[in-house]
């Protein structure tokens, strides 16, 4: 330090570099000196105060003083400097001068861009001048023979030294030069001498700056714990996420959309979940469903073939038709359930099914009320005459499916099924789906049709023994039993599948049910009619003439009292066996046993069915009938 009436500050990097520690203050820097090349600038500065000094015209009676600070090329040793240069002190005092008549007048700036423009920001707010900005357009050469010049902006020509600095144990440094590079308004100069062992002798190629190589892209870039900020680990992109860029920091997650490639380097779309019909399981459901329905179209033909057989008139044919129609919906209606969603097939599928279900499940128990109906209207006094007839069964199945209409409507108001792509259930793969919208009106529509099942199958269990040969009602109880245990399993099993399984779910349980009823309730009708033709013969129009349910006629009356005695009349003149026969009917599997046989029961037929076997020796039969009519 030199005093003088005006001052000059330089901030001057003397040392080759510092040091400094990050558990501790940031103004905590220390300076090495490994090289005495940069105490050229020192003596060059004060050299030149003291030429200005020495000469009458530059700065005549004024004495230059000058104050030096070493950065040792670290912004914060240069900012401490500044301040201590503005004090007067070696504190730093700002807004506080204590240099007394001296006055600084400017700031010498560093040789580093960093120092040099951290400097400027400080001076400048409190408008101390940097020498270099009033030196401008100039050109000198000083001792020995270097040029100097600054452009129109006050600012020097980048020049800069390339050199091979390396550090060898016991706190040895080498330092050689090995090129340099130059900025001017005429171009640009990089140089480096040929003849420089750049790397050697301690390396034979280039070394690593860095800890590890680059991450790839895929990777993405983590700290590892008390190691240099330029050491880290490559980790792999999660799966989702990507990262595009070689050494990248973070890897980026895709759109719900789009999910990583294998190599975590893009985002690709996913695959789109549906059942569909190119798949194994959607062809297959497809075509089960159109091999029922043609066989459900078969049968309706030979049944519209024997229309007048009785066979086909028992139970109601008209029941019958309706209900082999309704079967041929619902194996249709399982094609809606197949392939790529669309909001009307969604808001199609559930009522459809539900609609056409209930219209063949309220037909069962339609024909099953219609025998208990036939059997208990022959009670004399009866008042279920009035509904025998083919209105009835049609009314009821009319009045079932009003009120599964009610309830289809009453969901489509106020919260129908819609289209839903869920993107998040399976990372890799969007399941397109139907939502129910309501999943309970959903399952009201299933409990409808399973409480008419469970309807269905109590009333035919009930009628299951009625004395008719052509009686359905265990074939329907049978069915039944099938189609309830069909959708006591389809709730857990629908309820824990997801994307196409759990629409694969659902049509096999409407064809498994639709199935059992077609085969338990028409195949024995058809076995009779092909195989068994003997069975669907006239004899049997005296109960289901034709046009007719029942043909009813009194031809005599039975009164029974409590005494032993009772009265059994027939009217003489009554037609008792016309129009439809015209001599007694044979009511008996075979002929009465003469006198001197007896009856013999056969194993498994009927119980008015027997073989006539002679009386032993010494026996007699006084009745040989089985029975009186």
């Amino acid at each position: 330090m030199k005093p003088g009436d005006w001052v000059i500050a330089a901030l001057l990097q003397l040392n080759d570099y510092f040091e400094s520690d990050s558990n501790m203050s940031d103004s905590w820097v220390v300076c090495v000196p490994i090289s005495l090349q940069y105490y050229r600038h020192y003596l060059a500065f004060i050299f030149a105060v003291e030429e200005i000094n020495r000469s009458s015209w530059i700065l005549p009676n004024i004495t230059l003083g000058y104050q030096i600070f070493d950065s040792c090329g670290s912004t914060t040793k240069s900012l401490s400097g500044a301040l201590s240069a503005i004090s007067g002190k070696q504190q730093n005092v700002p807004n506080f001068s204590c240099w007394g008549n001296s006055k600084v007048v400017g700031f010498v700036g560093d040789l580093s861009a960093d120092t040099t423009y951290t400097i400027a920001q400080l001076v400048g707010v409190l408008s101390y001048p940097q020498i270099n900005q009033f030196v401008r357009n100039v050109t000198f050469t000083t001792f020995p023979n270097d040029t100097h010049s600054f452009n129109k902006y006050g600012d020097p020509p980048a020049q800069f030294n390339i050199i091979k600095l390396l550090f060898l144990p016991g706190d040895r440094s080498v330092i050689t030069k090995v090129g340099n590079f130059n900025v001017s308004d005429h171009g640009t100069q990089f140089y480096i001498n040929n003849s420089a062992d750049l790397w050697g002798p301690h390396f034979n190629m280039t070394p690593q700056s860095l800890c590890n190589e680059p991450c790839a892209p895929g990777y993405r870039k983590s700290k590892i714990e008390g190691a240099p900020s330029c050491c880290h680990d490559c980790v792999p992109c999660i799966d989702g996420e990507m990262s595009n860029t070689s050494d990248s920091s973070t890897c980026f997650r895709c759109p719900g959309y789009e999910m990583s490639n294998k190599q975590r380097t893009a985002c690709v779309p996913k695959m789109i979940n549906y059942l569909s019909y190119e798949e194994t399981l959607g062809a297959s459901l497809a075509s089960i469903a159109l091999v029922l329905f043609l066989t459900t179209s078969a049968v309706q033909g030979v049944f519209v073939k024997y229309w007048e057989t009785p066979i086909v008139r028992a139970n109601n044919q008209h029941l019958s038709c309706l209900l082999l129609i309704s079967l041929m919906l619902c194996f249709l209606c399982t094609l809606l359930f197949i392939g790529r969603p669309t909001q009307i097939c969604c808001l199609l599928r559930q009522v459809t099914f539900g609609i056409v279900f209930t219209i063949s499940v309220s037909s069962v128990l339609a024909k099953t009320l219609t025998v208990i109906i036939a059997f208990n209207a022959t009670k004399p006094g009866s008042k279920l005459k009035k509904c025998i007839g083919s209105q009835v069964p049609i009314v009821f199945v009319t009045i079932c499916s009003l009120g599964k209409i009610g309830i289809c409507i009453v969901w489509m108001a106020f919260d129908p099924p819609f289209l839903k792509a869920d993107m998040f259930s399976e990372r890799n793969t969007i399941i397109l789906q139907c939502n129910e919208g309501s999943v309970t009106f959903f399952f009201c529509i299933i409990g409808y049709i399973g409480t008419l099942a469970l309807l269905s199958f109590i009333v035919a269990f009930l009628a299951k023994d009625f004395p008719d040969r052509f009686n359905e009602a265990k074939n329907i109880t049978f069915s039944m039993l099938g189609f309830c245990s069909v959708w006591g399993a389809f709730v857990p099993a629908y309820l824990s599948s997801k994307g196409s399984r759990m629409v694969a779910v659902e049509i096999f349980a409407i064809l498994s049910s639709s199935a059992g009823l077609l085969g338990c309730i028409f195949a024995p009708k058809c076995y009779i009619i092909f195989l068994r033709p003997e069975l669907n013969t006239k004899i049997a129009q005296w109960i289901f003439p034709p046009k007719k349910p029942f043909v009813r006629k009194k031809v005599g009356e039975f009164y029974a009292s409590e005494s032993d005695e009772n009265d059994f009349y027939i009217i003489n003149s009554s037609e008792l066996w016309t129009p439809y026969f015209s001599k007694f009917p044979q009511s008996l599997c075979n002929e009465p046993c003469p006198p001197g046989y007896r009856k013999s029961k056969i194993q498994g037929a009927q119980s008015c069915c027997h073989d006539c076997v002679r009386c032993l020796e010494g026996g007699n039969v006084q009745h040989n009938r089985c029975g009186l009519l």
